[in-house]
Parts: structure tokens; sequence; C-alpha cells
């Protein structure tokens, strides 16, 4: 990886950010060319899945021809496609960006893997989208964890970078939304109407360009987009290796051009025991931390 990675390495004050609200922003991580040559992948993509008529399912999507079609979203309807990061090679640039990796790792240390992502697109909904009240699809990542870890607060297992390739500065622009600090909470306090939304309920606005970390236990939700500017993010989960990934993780044929820290984070291992006692060929990440920041900083 590249060593300019060191200069973006987690603040303390990102740090105790993390911990106490259980996400935090940087704006500025991806350059305008970057933004919008992963903007043009996202629309080919997106227009793959996408039907521009009133039925959503006009034809088959066939994106990937190996598998069996499937059903188009409608022209209102959020895209969120699953295992994106093999669709194309601009998106394994995002795995181990140099000024958002070294973040995840800080947060994460070295035994981790890339075990989920997903490509969100939210058109610009219906015109009596807004006639309704509705409560937001507030919830916590990883599902069945979330039932049958028994502590509380829960361990955080895992994390996200969602990078924004969309301005979302504006409230009603599909904007991501979160309630600070519930990463420690079992469940938050919703109001009892049934269609309200928690009072602490907070809006992430942010600019083209950014990416926000949070913790997988934080409640979160998407939002409608009253815009005329579709929202598009790109969602990277990132765990212990020993974690299930919750996606199919078709990425083998990029394997034999992935450098090995690459290749642990798409999920290569020298067998099953070694997710949980890895060796040093299991995660060069931890070899290469410890060659430029010397071998206490990967003692655990």
């Amino acid at each position: 990886m590249d060593t300019s990675c060191f200069d973006y390495c987690l603040t303390e004050d990102e740090h105790l950010e993390f911990e106490k609200n259980g996400f935090f922003i940087v704006e500025n991580v991806l350059p305008p060319e970057m933004v919008k040559d992963l903007t043009t992948v996202v629309d080919r993509l997106d227009a793959q899945y996408r039907s521009t008529g009133a039925s959503p399912n006009q034809k088959p999507a066939t994106i990937d021809p190996n598998r069996p079609p499937a059903e188009l979203v409608g022209p209102y309807d959020r895209l969120n496609l699953m295992d994106f990061v093999g669709k194309d090679e601009i998106f394994l640039e995002l795995l181990d960006w140099y000024k958002t990796f070294p973040k995840v790792w800080g947060l994460l240390g070295w035994n981790i893997q890339l075990y989920h992502s997903h490509m969100t697109v939210t058109p610009p909904g219906p015109p009596d989208e807004g006639a309704v009240k509705k409560r937001l699809g507030w919830h916590q990542d990883s599902a069945r964890l979330n039932h049958e870890l028994e502590t509380t607060p829960q361990p955080r297992i895992s994390l996200k970078v969602a990078f924004f390739l969309t301005d979302t500065t504006e409230e009603g622009r599909g904007n991501f939304y979160v309630l600070p600090g519930s990463q420690l909470r079992k469940t938050p306090d919703f109001p009892s109407d049934g269609v309200s939304d928690p009072e602490e309920a907070l809006a992430v606005k942010v600019p083209s360009g950014s990416a926000v970390f949070f913790d997988r236990r934080l409640w979160h939700s998407a939002s409608p987009n009253y815009s005329e500017i579709p929202r598009k993010v790109l969602f990277y989960g990132y765990s212990y290796r020993w974690l299930r990934p919750r996606d199919d993780m078709t990425v083998d044929h990029f394997m034999d051009r992935c450098d090995p820290i690459r290749r642990q984070l798409l999920g290569a291992s020298t067998g099953g025991h070694g997710y949980t006692s890895p060796t040093d060929e299991d995660v060069p990440l931890k070899l290469w931390l410890a060659e430029h920041l010397g071998e206490e900083a990967v003692a655990a």
C-alpha cells in the first residue's frame, strides 16, 4: 500500500467521537475525478437494474449472465445492490483507500476483512411521496447478531465506511440518518405514535467525496429523496476475519491481480483455522504494519 496512508491514521478526536456517538465524518476523501469515475460505473450498474417504466418488471436484469435473472427496481425505488465490489475493478481502489483504510485498521486492528458491500442509489421519489408521515426504517446492521449476542452493549465486531458520491448537505436529499450514541443501547426509545422518529434523530449532511464511518450497532436509516438529484453511496463493511461474510463475495476473478493485503481483505486464508488463529501468511496487513510502524503496533 501507499505509505502516504500514514498521514491519515485515526486521530484521537475521531476515536473519541466514534466511541461516544458511533460515527464520524471525514470530508474530501475522494478527489472530484475519482467521484466522476465512480459515478460513471454506478450509473451503468443502476441502469442495468432499473426499469424506466411504471412496472419494475419489464425485463430481467442481465448484469451477471451466470445468475438467475433479477427483477428490476422501479423508477422511484431505492436500488440496494449487494456484493458490488466484484462488479468493476474501480471498486477495489476504495477497499484500501489511503485516506480511509488507516482509520478502519485503527478501529478494528489488523485481523480484518471486507465482509459486506452495497451500492445504494436513491432516486427522487414520486410527487406525492411526502403526503403521508412515516417513521424511518431504523435498524442496526448484521441482523441475527443483534438477537443472538447476549451482552449489552454488544461487541462492535464490524463497521462500515460510506462513500458519498452525491451532495447531501441539505435535508431531503435521501440523507443518511443516525441516532448518536445508540450503539450502546439495545433499543432506542421510539415515540408511541408509531410514525414519529426519536427526537435525537440526526440527518447526516455531507458534500460529495465525503466518507462516513459508523459502528454496525448504531441505529440508522435511509430516508426519502425529495430533491431532483439521485443520491449515490457506496458502503464498505469491514469485520474481523472470523465473521462469515454477509455477501457471496464474488471476487475470485480479481484475486490474481490483487496484492497480498487486498487478498486478505477479500477473504483469502490458508484454511479455516487461519481465520481464528491466523499465521503471518493469513494476515499480510499485520506484517506490513509491523514493518512500517514497529512490532509494538501489532502486539495485540
